[in-house]
């Protein structure tokens, strides 16, 4: 069960409030945990939603939270509203059962005769059973849903197919401007399927130019994962400092001549040259994960 810390904090508060507990810099918790330092403050200001499992899991262990706990807080703030209502109203349930028994436990110490004529005791005893519906038994009942399923509408829950939002265009040649336009995160005027992504915050962009043939090619829309790692020759989504110049590219994490942490950011197509800057000057890599090719 979540503690309390889901609900009064969400998951950034509660990794903000635990890094800063521990006096860790964002640049070192993101570089322990193998992730953007620029993700990682979206995440913790609540501009980004939680990450998936497998970052979550890393979070826990280099903040020295109980095993299990971020990742549990991380599905929570997944779950569909639908469910979340039903787990809260059979926890509401269980906690008026708990009271109920206490209370009765306590009655029955009284003058038993009087309880029982008062009606407390049997109203008690209702709660305890599950006979009593709980205040948020009685809205559900009256939902629209509810209604349906009563008067055998036969109502279905069915899952929406998974969509990222195309935000706009990424160059595959010499880094560009890049602009989301102004929407809000998860928020787009164009939409694609991407069955296989499970990140909540995952996006697409078509590939502008051809750096990166034969394996990309202009009009490609491709997906990247904010919350999957990178790893050194991963094809990534890049943000450069300090003008957000956006790029589409293959990186090489290497070590300058004074051991600084550097980045090469790497073009498939030979005609293209490779940068190589400071990890300072790098505010995101996002990792690509699928690539669709419109005909």
């Amino acid at each position: 069960m979540l503690n309390g810390s889901e609900n009064e904090f969400g998951f950034g508060g509660a990794i903000h409030q635990r890094r800063t507990a521990l006096r860790l810099s964002l640049a070192e918790v993101a570089r322990r945990a193998g992730c953007a330092k620029s993700y990682l403050s979206a995440i913790e200001n609540g501009v980004k939603g939680a990450p998936g499992e497998e970052l979550s899991s890393r979070l826990e262990r280099v903040l020295s939270f109980r095993e299990g706990e971020l990742v549990e807080m991380s599905m929570w703030s997944r779950t569909p509203a639908s469910v979340r209502a039903d787990v809260e109203a059979m926890r509401a349930r269980e906690a008026a059962r708990d009271a109920a028994g206490r209370e009765i436990a306590a009655l029955l110490k009284e003058d038993l005769d009087g309880v029982h004529k008062s009606g407390k005791l049997a109203a008690l005893i209702e709660v305890y059973e599950g006979k009593e519906k709980t205040p948020s038994d009685r809205c559900a009942a009256t939902s629209p849903a509810s209604a349906g399923e009563e008067k055998g509408y036969g109502v279905e829950r069915v899952g929406l197919p998974v969509e990222v939002p195309l935000i706009n265009k990424v160059t595959a040649g010499y880094p560009g401007s890049f602009t989301d336009l102004g929407y809000p995160a998860r928020v787009a005027d164009e939409y694609i399927r991407a069955p296989d992504v499970h990140d909540p915050d995952a996006f697409a962009a078509r590939v502008v130019g051809d750096s990166m043939e034969p394996l990309y090619r202009e009009g490609d829309i491709v997906v990247f994962s904010p919350s999957k790692v990178v790893e050194s020759g991963m094809d990534c989504f890049v943000r450069l400092e300090p003008d957000s110049e956006t790029t589409f590219k293959r990186v090489y994490f290497e070590s300058g001549d004074d051991g600084a942490e550097m980045i090469r950011i790497q073009p498939i197509n030979n005609a293209y040259g490779a940068m190589v800057v400071g990890r300072e000057l790098v505010a995101g890599l996002y990792a690509g994960v699928s690539v669709t090719r419109v005909i």
